[in-house]
C-alpha cells in the first residue's frame, strides 16, 4: 500500500454502504462474525470501518476477538462535521480515535482518515485537525493518516486531486471511487499517488448500478441520450453483456476486476452481508483483470464520463 510498507490483500472487507455487515438485514453477531472469519480465511486481511457506520467498529472489535492482532489490518475514518458544519474543537478528532480504539477493541489501527471531505472544505480540514492526527500517530494511536473521498455530492472527487497536488506528502493512503463507470481519476489522481507512493484504497467500485440490471439500463440509455455514448454502440437489453465471457462470469465480476487492474490500486473493498457474494467477489479477483480489448474499449466508452453512479 503505497510507501506504508503496509502487504494488504488486493480484497479487503468493508462495513459501510447499504449493508454495514448486515445491520441493515438484521445479522446477529454470530451471522456477523462467520463473516468476518470467512473473509479472513479468503485471505483478505485488510478491514475498512468509520465511526459514521452504525455499529460496524464494535461488530469488528467482537468478530476478531481471538484472531491475532498481526495478522490482519484496519482501517477508520472520522467525520470532521456536526450538524452540517465544520467542527471547531480538534479535540473531537482525539476522542472519536480513542472511541473507535474501545469499540474496534485495539491499542491502534492502521489506517486514520479523514471521512468524506468536499474539496471547499479540504484546506480548513488540513489546517484545523492535521497537527492532532499527527500527535495520535506520535503517540501510537494510529499507523498511517489518509482521507476518503465523498463522490455522492463530488463526482469529480475533488479533495483526491487537491492532495496530490498540493500536500501528497501528508498523506500515506487515499480512499477512493475508481470503477468500469467511475474512471476520471486515472487521469491524474492515481498517476500522482503512484508518482509520490500514496496507498489507494478502491471503495463502492461495484454499486449501486452496476449491479442492477434495469439501473444499468436505465444508465446507458441516459448516456446515450446525453451524448456521452454514441447511439447503438451498446445493446439496449444488455449493455455491458460483452464482458461476459470466459472467466469473466457476471457483469459485477468484470467490475472488481476493471477496478483492480490499475498499478495504483493497492486494494478494492466488498461490502457485503452475505458469505456467498464475499466469495464471489474473491473468486473475481483471482484473475483481477479483463482482457486486453475489453479494458481498452471500457476506457474509450466511459473513461471521460464525471457522474455519480
Amino acid at each position: 500500500m503505497g510507501r506504508t510498507g503496509l502487504r494488504v490483500s488486493l480484497l479487503s472487507l468493508g462495513s459501510g454502504g447499504a449493508r454495514q455487515l448486515g445491520q441493515a438485514t438484521g445479522m446477529t453477531q454470530a451471522e456477523q462474525t462467520t463473516l468476518v472469519r470467512r473473509a479472513l480465511d479468503l485471505g483478505v486481511n485488510f478491514i475498512d470501518t468509520s465511526a459514521e457506520y452504525g455499529e460496524s467498529e464494535a461488530i469488528l472489535g467482537r468478530a476478531l476477538d481471538g484472531v491475532p492482532r498481526d495478522s490482519y489490518y484496519l482501517c477508520t475514518k472520522w467525520p470532521p462535521w456536526m450538524n452540517g458544519k465544520l467542527v471547531e474543537d480538534p479535540q473531537m478528532l482525539a476522542d472519536s480515535v480513542e472511541r473507535s480504539l474501545a469499540r474496534l477493541a485495539t491499542d491502534h489501527v492502521d489506517v486514520m482518515m479523514f471521512h468524506g471531505p468536499l474539496a471547499a472544505d479540504y484546506g480548513a480540514i488540513v489546517h484545523r485537525f492535521y497537527p492532532t492526527m499527527e500527535r495520535l500517530r506520535e503517540h501510537g494511536k494510529i499507523r498511517h493518516i489518509g482521507l476518503s473521498t465523498q463522490y455522492v455530492s463530488e463526482p469529480a472527487q475533488g479533495a483526491a486531486e487537491l492532495a496530490m497536488k498540493r500536500d501528497p506528502q501528508l498523506w500515506d493512503v487515499l480512499m477512493l471511487k475508481y470503477g468500469l463507470l467511475n474512471q476520471s481519476l486515472a487521469k491524474e489522481v492515481l498517476p500522482l499517488a503512484i508518482n509520490h507512493g500514496v496507498g489507494i484504497m478502491n471503495m463502492a467500485a461495484v454499486r449501486v448500478k452496476l449491479p442492477d440490471p434495469d439501473q444499468l439500463q436505465q444508465l446507458m440509455r441516459e448516456w446515450s441520450d446525453e451524448g456521452y455514448i454514441e447511439k447503438g454502440e451498446l445493446a439496449e437489453d444488455d449493455p455491458l453483456g460483452w464482458l461476459v465471457h470466459d472467466e469473466v462470469t457476471s457483469v459485477v465480476a468484470a467490475g472488481y476486476k476493471f477496478a483492480a487492474d490499475h498499478p495504483a490500486i493497492a486494494t478494492v473493498i466488498t461490502g457485503t452481508s452475505s458469505v456467498a457474494h464475499l466469495e464471489e467477489n474473491a473468486a473475481a479477483l483471482k484473475k483481477p483483470y479483463l482482457s486486453a480489448d475489453d479494458t481498452r474499449r471500457l476506457k474509450e466508452l466511459f473513461g471521460d464520463i464525471v457522474e455519480y453512479v
